[in-house]
C-alpha cells in the first residue's frame, strides 16, 4: 500500500512501540492502526501504563489536508483529541483504522490519551470537546466583559441559583427602584 499521507513512501507491516501491529510508512513514518488491533491488545492489557514524556517538547506532525484511506479509498475524517490541543486524527470509518502522523502516539501517551484511543472518535468524547471549547471562550469573553469583577459575579450567581426565590432576587437586583411600584 502507498502512504496515505506523504505519498511517496510505502505501508509496511510493522508494530507500534512494540505494542500491537500497524502498517508504518517507509518515508514519513506515519502508521495505520486498525483499531481491532489496538482494541485486542488494550482487552489484554487493562491499564496499561505508558511511559509519559514528562515535560519533554513532543514534535507532532499532522496532515492538513483531507486523506484518503488506503486500503478502502474513502475519505477519513478529522476528530479533536481534546479542548486543550488543537491536534486533530484521521479516521476511516470504512475499515475503522485511524491514521497517526509521525509524533501523533507521542502526543497521545504525553496527553494520557493513548489508552483512549478509540474512545477520540465517539461522539461523546467530540460533544464533551466541544462543550470544553465553548465553555473556555464564554470564559474568556466574560473575563474581558467584566474584568476584574469576573469572579465576584461567578461567586454571586452561585448563589443565587442555589436560592429557592431565584426569580424574585433577579428581579430585585434589575429593578431601576425595587422600592418604588
Amino acid at each position: 500500500m502507498k502512504c496515505t499521507s506523504c505519498k511517496k513512501g510505502r505501508l509496511i507491516p510493522a508494530y507500534l512501540d512494540q505494542l500491537f501491529p500497524c502498517h508504518t510508512c517507509s518515508h514519513c513514518a506515519g502508521n495505520l492502526v486498525m483499531l481491532s488491533d489496538y482494541l485486542r491488545w488494550l482487552e489484554d492489557n487493562e491499564n496499561p501504563d505508558f511511559i509519559h514524556a514528562s515535560d519533554a517538547v513532543v514534535e507532532a506532525e499532522e496532515t492538513s489536508s483531507v486523506m484518503i484511506c488506503p486500503k478502502s479509498s474513502a475519505l477519513m475524517v478529522k476528530y479533536k483529541i481534546s479542548q486543550h490541543n488543537d491536534h486533530r486524527l484521521d479516521l476511516s470509518s470504512a475499515i475503522n483504522a485511524v491514521w497517526l502522523d509521525k509524533g501523533e502516539w507521542e502526543l497521545l501517551k504525553k496527553e494520557g490519551l493513548a489508552g483512549k484511543l478509540n474512545e477520540i472518535f465517539t461522539a461523546s468524547w467530540q460533544n464533551s470537546v466541544r462543550e470544553a471549547q465553548i465553555s473556555d471562550t464564554l470564559t474568556m469573553l466574560y473575563e474581558k466583559k467584566f474584568g476584574e469583577n469576573y469572579e465576584k459575579i461567578k461567586i454571586f450567581k452561585e448563589m443565587i441559583d442555589k436560592m429557592e426565590k431565584k426569580s424574585e432576587v433577579i428581579a430585585y437586583l434589575i429593578a431601576e427602584d425595587p422600592y418604588k411600584i
